[in-house]
């Protein structure tokens, strides 16, 4: 095997091996986000801090994957 062609090889594995761990992460996405909103809206439930709009938008916008890391991060503080 020519010095190109175990490169080529190690290239493929590499790429084989991102698009695995790339699927292994949008797996563990699709089954953590809905553990996510659903703490999010326990925690709504029971905040008496915040008006029920905020919370009814918090409850809408947990449904977008790209929210419950904002909520978390600010600690439901953006209202």
């Amino acid at each position: 095997m020519t010095r190109r062609e175990r490169t080529t090889a190690s290239t493929r594995a590499n790429r084989r091996y991102i698009q695995v761990m790339k699927k292994v992460l949008e797996l563990l996405v699709c089954f953590l986000h809905p553990v996510a909103v659903i703490l999010i809206w326990i925690d709504l439930a029971t905040r008496r801090d915040i008006g029920g709009l905020a919370k009814v938008a918090w409850a809408v916008f947990a449904l977008i994957p790209l929210v419950p890391f904002l909520y978390v991060l600010t600690s439901g503080d953006l209202w």
